[in-house]
């Protein structure tokens, strides 16, 4: 501390105290040494006490000269010194419960910076909806919210955006709770015990009879990135992400391989290349100007990204040659078709064929409507799991982590996960009149 004037304190004396013209002044009182005072430029005048605390100098705030008398300040000291005597640490317990008046904007920012980026690769997902839908909250401290309103918030979220998003949303708030305790907030985590919908584990794959429908709809996709992207997927099994951020460096083209450097598990993967995928890859590489396999359209210097949107327009367009195959729904297909310009967005295409089908009472098949982009990669492994592959052999060739088999992976060879691949993409190409290219 610096320079300190001792001096018996008085309300008179502290009423007179001079303003310091920069930074702070410092007076110890001579009834009671540990109780000390500090004025501000700014004319703030706090009493404080210093002590060693386990180890550490300590300054303790007691408070303003405005709101403490000095009477009070003195018995506000001596109680802080009786409870350090005692092995108490009252810092420590002040931080405790100053922590505890924390807002959920405050925590839900330091949740991001010092967990969520650090170690979850999603982070951005958690930033999303965090004020997507705790925002409601954020000037409230962490313990005014109640469960009641939690569970309120998990049926509002089950009603708009489905059931699955509502509890991914709810076990986002509790861990972001469970963490505040763990850093040493004192209360309850609200989002413990909401009662949730029962969830089925999804398991929509591309059926055998879809398959021609689909290939027929990706040659017809007009943008070769989104068309290559797909076909890798489908030959591949591999995540998506993984894919839109595939580099050529990565690319062993005398093996023949694919190496992942760093997936979902935070574990490597290495993936044999088919005779198509390599194709595919070859005619990619002639062209390219980047680092990445599949670069944004907008800017090289960043990779493809509207994976999603490409999918919907993929799957409409192999729904409507889907209802195309049906002799009953043919015509309406073709007539509706006749209507469209030939620039018009192929979602008008999918209405009209809709309005049509109301009109004459006809049924639509949902066709691939219910697919998503990850039930591309489902369907992979479905494939495989169809014609007999070991389910080693399987997690192996989709990247799968799992504990107690993770030697097992170690030791295998590529050439069990090739036959696997090839059976599987044969699989499921076998309906659309295509063949399989040499690797060479």
């Amino acid at each position: 501390m610096p320079t300190t004037d001792t001096i018996t304190f008085t309300p008179e004396w502290v009423q007179s105290l001079p303003v310091p013209v920069t930074g702070r002044s410092y007076y110890k009182d001579t009834d009671l040494s540990d109780l000390a005072l500090y004025t501000t430029s700014k004319g703030a005048k706090t009493f404080f006490i210093r002590k060693r605390v386990k180890g550490r100098d300590e300054r303790i705030i007691i408070g303003s000269a405005k709101i403490f008398s000095i009477e009070k300040a003195r018995t506000k000291a001596r109680e802080i010194a009786e409870q350090i005597a005692e092995g108490l640490d009252p810092v420590a317990e002040k931080r405790k419960q100053l922590f505890n008046q924390i807002t959920l904007r405050i925590h839900c920012r330091d949740y991001i910076d010092m967990y969520s980026k650090k170690h979850k690769k999603t982070w951005a997902h958690d930033q999303r909806d965090m004020d997507r839908f705790f925002s409601q909250w954020y000037d409230r401290r962490l313990g005014d919210v109640s469960r009641f309103e939690v569970q309120k918030l998990y049926y509002k979220i089950a009603e708009e955006n489905g059931p699955y998003q509502a509890t991914r949303t709810i076990e986002r708030l509790k861990t972001i709770y469970n963490k505040a305790i763990e850093w040493g907030w004192q209360g309850d985590n609200p989002a413990r015990k909401i009662k949730t919908f029962r969830e089925k584990s999804r398991e929509r794959f591309i059926q055998p009879e879809e398959m021609p429908f689909l290939i027929q709809s990706l040659n017809d996709e007009p943008s070769e990135t989104a068309r290559d992207y797909f076909w890798m997927l489908l030959l591949t099994g591999a995540r998506k992400t993984n894919m839109l951020t595939m580099r050529w460096d990565q690319i062993n083209w005398q093996r023949q391989t694919w190496r992942i450097p760093d997936t979902k598990n935070g574990d490597s993967v290495l993936l044999p290349l088919l005779g198509r995928a390599v194709a595919i890859l070859k005619k990619r590489q002639k062209v390219s100007t980047t680092e990445w396999v599949f670069p944004s359209t907008r800017n090289d210097e960043k990779h493809f990204i509207n994976a999603k949107r490409a999918w919907r327009r993929i799957i409409r367009r192999a729904t409507i040659y889907q209802w195309r195959a049906d002799e009953a729904l043919r015509p309406i297909v073709d007539a509706c078709e006749t209507m469209l310009a030939k620039e018009t967005y192929l979602g008008y295409w999918m209405h009209l064929i809709k309005e049509r089908a109301a009109q004459e009472e006809l049924v639509l098949p949902v066709g691939l409507m219910d697919t998503r982009l990850h039930d591309i990669r489902r369907t992979f492994g479905s494939y495989q799991a169809i014609n007999g592959s070991n389910l080693l052999v399987i997690g192996r060739s989709l990247g799968h982590k799992c504990q107690k088999s993770t030697l097992v992976y170690a030791r295998l060879s590529l050439d069990p996960v090739l036959a696997s691949i090839k059976q599987a993409t044969e699989a499921m190409f076998s309906a659309c009149n295509l063949t399989e290219p040499d690797n060479d």
